[in-house]
């Protein structure tokens, strides 16, 4: 004879964690962001101090948010999946990491060209327009970050769920690559992604994934596509 299950009520600390959890996993809170304070959160929640505490440590657990004493708490994943990935390829080869993006992204992007929307379009200008802002002025850090949520975007833009939330989940991987590269030879030089959307405007799906495999291939030592050097930047 097969019993059934115990039916499980959710406790208002499951209920906590479940909610703060939607606010990572939603970007609501971005990777990278800090969360709001223990007596804010009680104040937001209507909660307890303690089941505040309890449901932060839990998602600390999980790897999604990490406690920085005297400083706050910080999201660094948007999954568990993007936390065994960070475990699972940090310190990986570039080189190899780089020919995964050139798989992933070129498919996605002649993906892009036939599936893209209006919405996706405006949604790419306006990645594309931070990206560049970033290059032009902001810190290496915000250009990498830029440069990772642009090419999401292009992911996205497919409209095959498994591989964005594939690609998502990586996306922490990507961006952390990308920052060591820059960190390393503190400047980077300019690859114009401003062809990726025009081909994926275009609806032509063979240039836009030739133009996403050249901006993969560019990260590999030595080569560099339709590059200029960032102003102000060390030769």
């Amino acid at each position: 004879m097969i019993l059934a299950p115990v039916p499980r009520h959710r406790t208002l600390a499951d209920e906590t964690i479940a909610h703060l959890r939607a606010q990572i996993t939603s970007g609501t809170w971005p990777v990278g962001s800090r969360i709001p304070t223990e007596p804010e959160l009680v104040e937001r929640l209507g909660v307890a101090r303690n089941t505040v505490r309890e449901a932060v440590r839990a998602l600390a657990n999980t790897g999604l948010v990490e406690i920085r004493q005297g400083s706050g708490t910080y999201v660094v994943a948007t999954s568990e999946l993007a936390c065994v990935m960070q475990r699972r390829f940090a310190g990986t080869d570039h080189a190899q990491l780089n020919e995964l993006r050139a798989v992933l992204e070129s498919a996605a992007a002649a993906m892009a060209a036939r599936r893209r929307t209006a919405a996706d379009l405006r949604t790419l200008d306006a990645a594309l327009a931070r990206r560049d802002e970033a290059w032009r002025s902001g810190p290496l850090a915000a250009f990498a970050d830029t440069d990772a949520t642009f090419h999401l975007a292009v992911v996205a833009a497919a409209h095959n769920d498994v591989l964005t939330a594939i690609y998502a989940d990586l996306r922490e991987v990507i961006r952390g690559a990308i920052a060591a590269e820059l960190d390393a030879v503190g400047a980077r030089p300019h690859v114009d992604h401003a062809r990726l959307v025009e081909a994926i405007r275009d609806r032509d799906g063979e240039r836009a994934a030739a133009e996403a495999q050249a901006h993969a291939s560019s990260w590999e030592p030595g080569r560099s596509t339709g590059a200029q050097d960032r102003p102000g930047g060390p030769a």
